[in-house]
């Protein structure tokens, strides 16, 4: 079906012992959107996005990703994985290897592509997200901006159907989160799949087709930027707008 969401996610429940981390949490993904998802630290949101490709297990409900159930099945979740790129607040690149061996070693082990091949991918994406000078250099002798930007090219090699960003610019310098944030709206407007999980008000209102304000555990509000920043129905969404935006 061509209108089929290519996320859905239906009444999922998460327990971290007696903690109950997410409380039947239901949402349906088009292909293309843009979604940004946020809230106060501990509401679940990081919970929620590293479920979709099965960093955590969900113990209730659904999850559905690109017509593949998300079970205990390896297989599932390999498949899931690959069509799912993910970056994380902190880079998680390989500080022995060069930006270029970073960025090869998956499409070659997985997509048992050529090294030849994976190298012109790599060379482009590095093009893409504006450091192709930076082919050679060691994680190290980069700034956080520029090794964020790395993994998130590292993410695209692998040709994901759908990116996740959880917090991509908490551990950033603040000169340095326009230039990820750049990356990331270039993507959104290229037509991939993005969920991000952001403070960054200002890519939510630019880019994101809705979003969704998490607290404790569940969704309280969802909309368009417009009707989210401009006439918010929930007290604790303005709350929190009202907070996050003064700074």
């Amino acid at each position: 079906m061509a209108d089929e969401p290519i996320i859905k996610v239906q009444a999922v429940h998460k327990w971290y012992g007696n903690f109950h981390a997410l409380k039947g949490i239901s949402m349906d993904v088009k292909k293309g959107e843009v979604i940004v998802i946020f809230g106060p630290s501990g509401s679940g949101k990081s919970t929620f996005i590293r479920m979709l490709n099965r960093l955590e297990d969900h113990q209730r409900g659904r999850i559905v990703v690109d017509g593949i159930e998300m079970s205990h099945d390896v297989r599932n979740i390999e498949q899931i994985r690959s069509e799912t790129g993910m970056v994380f607040q902190q880079f998680n690149l390989f500080p022995h290897l060069t930006v270029m061996q970073n960025i090869i070693l998956a499409p070659i082990q997985v997509r048992k592509w050529t090294k030849q091949k994976a190298e012109e991918v790599a060379m482009q994406l590095l093009e893409r997200v504006g450091i192709p000078e930076q082919a050679k250099k060691f994680p190290g002798q980069l700034s956080g901006g520029q090794q964020q930007r790395v993994a998130i090219a590292r993410s695209l090699a692998m040709q994901p159907k759908i990116m996740l960003f959880d917090e991509p610019t908490s551990a950033l310098d603040p000169e340095m989160i326009k230039e990820v944030l750049d990356v990331m709206t270039e993507l959104a407007k290229s037509g991939m799949t993005i969920l991000a999980v952001t403070h960054e008000m200002g890519f939510a209102r630019a880019v994101a087709d809705r979003m969704f304000f998490f607290d404790n555990g569940e969704i309280v509000e969802q909309g368009s930027p417009e009707q989210i920043f401009n006439s918010p129905k929930e007290d604790r969404t303005k709350l929190f707008l009202s907070q996050i935006l003064r700074h």
